[in-house]
């Protein structure tokens, strides 16, 4: 195939990307602090080339199961050649299709924890990019916090975890937008790239159906964190 190649993430896992589609900190940050358990059964929504699930894969707790989801076809094609090279075909099912629209094969009310990096502009904010993939991923043109909140809230079982990596200027839309779904947040981590340096990314996790309460971690400092190559791999989650 064109234009690809492959990012080991250790333990036998690796990735197909392209020009469009690849392996980036932000996914890494949101697989390392989603963590599911190895008896737990996870998606992850626009799920791109599956960064993140191959980095659960490749770490040492993997979920029994896990689902990737991505509206574009390259993408998921991508998403379905790691795994044959991974030998996850059988733990890890790629599905092409609108997260607004959910596909059967995702039984509703029964994951354990929904992962999302989610598009960070919402219409109007910004130039747009001019690359159909850039738009997709950078933009609310084909899904928003709203529609993505929406989505797990009608995949999670009561007390299932959504785990999301938002821009900080956005966290107080993220928040009202989740408890609107009956997600509530529970743990929140701030990424800095150094100790001096404002924040550049937050990472939520919320619960379906959970009572108030908000643990702050402590902040992430990609300086201390080493290399972000693969799962675990200096970043605890």
């Amino acid at each position: 195939m064109r234009d690809t190649g492959w990012e080991d993430l250790g333990s036998g896992v690796a990735v197909c990307t392209d020009r469009d589609h690849t392996v980036n900190t932000d996914a890494l940050l949101l697989a390392a602090f989603a963590a599911p358990k190895r008896n737990e059964t996870a998606c992850d929504l626009g799920c791109g080339c599956g960064v993140i699930p191959f980095s659960w894969f490749a770490g040492p707790s993997a979920p029994k199961k896990a689902f990737g989801l991505d509206l574009q076809p390259r993408a998921a094609e991508l998403a379905r050649l790691s795994a044959e090279r991974s030998n996850l075909s059988d733990r890890l099912t790629i599905l092409q299709g609108d997260l607004r629209e959910l596909p059967p094969a995702l039984p509703k009310g029964s994951f354990d924890l929904i992962t999302c990096n989610p598009p960070y502009k919402p219409v109007g904010a910004g130039v747009l990019s001019e690359k159909a993939s850039d738009k997709i991923a950078r933009h609310e043109t084909t899904c928003t916090l709203d529609d993505v909140c929406a989505a797990a809230a009608k995949l999670l079982r009561f007390g299932g975890r959504l785990c999301l990596c938002q821009l900080p200027e956005r966290l107080t839309d993220l928040l009202v937008i989740m408890r609107a779904h009956r997600i509530e947040p529970k743990r929140l981590r701030f990424v800095h790239k150094n100790a001096g340096s404002p924040p550049w990314l937050v990472l939520i996790e919320g619960k379906l159906g959970s009572k108030p309460f908000l643990q702050v971690d402590p902040p992430l400092l990609l300086s201390e964190a080493g290399a972000l190559t693969g799962y675990g791999n200096g970043v605890d989650g």
